[in-house]
């Protein structure tokens, strides 16, 4: 199918075909045709599927037609949620490449920055606005942003709104849009809490499941070396000898072990940036800009703050440390291997780490090939002795039936530093050489 077949308007066509845009991608192709209809849609997709186009194109479309609201010409028509800053500019931009044909106008607002430059555009009139919970919150609280003629929400990540502890944030926001609006609801997972806020804001919806989130992209070559936890650092050196590896983006689990990393490639002459959540945001967009130009080789960041890191054709993705939560890992090598372009996942596994990897195999559904051919290779008896010390001590994570409270799960600790004056609710508690060129070729879309 192409989009001409969509019945989309011409200057959207045309501004996808400066893009480079011929074929949607299935999320695209099932959800445009619903959300021109008019219906609400319930979106089970992660990102690297094509998401944000699936619900940007259509809106941009009903936003181009006569309103409901004609007299309010300033008024918001459509408000995007999402999660952290990163991906609410990559949304922010994706409307403004979709819609520069268009008369709309549209805004990013989140915290973390002054608010002047926000309230402005606000004043001068934004018929489509992207925002972070706590900034949209605090400026509705200081009369700058009303939402009582909104005519389509957006709620993105929902899953990462409930990791990040901003549910109860969400549902504020929601109390005050009107009854009558048609409502897009996107969520990489569907746990028991998100599946009941779904439940309660959608009416009839059209229910769209693209790539579960059990699935890892068939052209990503995942990797797994074993290493004792203080040989993390020399492995990661022996890697990156490899000057094939022109960029690699590589997972921490905290903000202070992420610096650390940097520090350690620094001192080795290996230029790196952190991003994460105690960076501002000028750091942080200066980092991934650097990052995508390949200034930066290395750029090294925590699960939050890599949420909608969008990079053409990065080909590696290092987990130097394992998430405890086995989805986490699809999420994060999902960074490679987006639009039809191969890549390769390495990912570090210590003793005490063995049981999230357990979980992660048992999620995707393979044994993922661990590498025995690099110098601080650890045995199979190491490996285990050392996992069943660190269980006996409580240091591993107990059986997937019985978590421990999200305050105690370390990827979810992090969330975005509330720079706003808006009350925000505690955050949710066989051998195997590696090295080789990396060859992708891009898609036809």
């Amino acid at each position: 199918m192409l989009f001409q077949e969509l019945d989309l308007i011409e200057p959207i066509l045309k501004a996808l075909q400066t893009e480079g845009y011929t074929q949607p991608t299935p999320i695209q192709e099932q959800s445009i045709p619903s959300i021109l209809q008019g219906k609400d849609l319930l979106g089970c997709a992660q990102t690297g599927t094509g998401k944000t186009a699936a619900f940007a194109i259509p809106m941009l479309q009903l936003l181009s037609r006569p309103h409901q609201n004609t007299k309010v010409h300033k008024a918001i028509k459509a408000l995007i949620l999402t999660p952290t800053r990163e991906l609410a500019i990559q949304i922010e931009e994706s409307f403004k490449a979709y819609g520069k044909n268009l008369p709309l106008k549209h805004l990013v607002i989140f915290g973390g920055v002054g608010q002047k430059a926000q309230t402005d555009a606000l004043h001068r009139g934004v018929d489509i606005l992207v925002a972070t919970p706590g900034r949209l919150l605090d400026l509705m609280n200081q009369g700058f942003i009303n939402l009582k003629d909104i005519e389509i929400f957006v709620l993105d990540e929902a899953d990462r709104m409930l990791d990040m502890g901003f549910i109860h944030d969400v549902k504020k926001v929601i109390a005050k849009l009107p009854a009558i609006r048609q409502t897009l609801f996107f969520s990489a997972t569907m746990p028991k809490e998100i599946q009941v806020l779904a439940d309660t804001i959608l009416r009839n919806p059209v229910k769209v499941e693209v790539t579960p989130v059990s699935s890892t992209a068939e052209k990503i070559q995942q990797q797994m070396f074993f290493v004792e936890k203080n040989d993390k650092r020399g492995l990661l050196l022996h890697i990156l000898k490899d000057k094939t590896i022109e960029t690699a983006l590589v997972f921490a689990r905290t903000k202070h072990g992420s610096d650390r990393i940097v520090k350690d490639l620094i001192k080795a002459g290996i230029k790196a940036e952190a991003i994460h959540g105690n960076k501002s945001q000028n750091a942080r967009q200066r980092a991934l800009t650097n990052f995508k130009a390949k200034t930066t080789r290395i750029l090294v960041a925590t699960d939050i703050a890599a949420r909608g890191i969008d990079v053409d054709e990065l080909a590696y993705v290092i987990n130097y440390e394992l998430p405890n939560i086995p989805e986490t890992y699809v999420h994060r090598i999902g960074r490679t291997g987006r639009a039809g372009l191969s890549g390769t996942a390495l990912s570090f596994c210590d003793a005490e780490e063995k049981e999230f990897l357990d979980d992660i195999e048992k999620l995707i559904g393979l044994k993922i090939p661990v590498t025995e051919d690099h110098p601080y290779a650890m045995s199979w008896q190491s490996l285990l002795a050392g996992a069943a010390e660190a269980k006996a001590k409580g240091k591993a994570k107990p059986a997937r039936g019985a978590r421990p409270q999200r305050g105690a799960r370390p990827e979810r600790t992090e969330r975005e530093p509330n720079l706003s004056g808006a009350k925000k609710t505690p955050a949710a508690a066989g051998k195997k050489k590696w090295f080789g060129k990396n060859k992708s070729k891009p898609a036809n879309s």
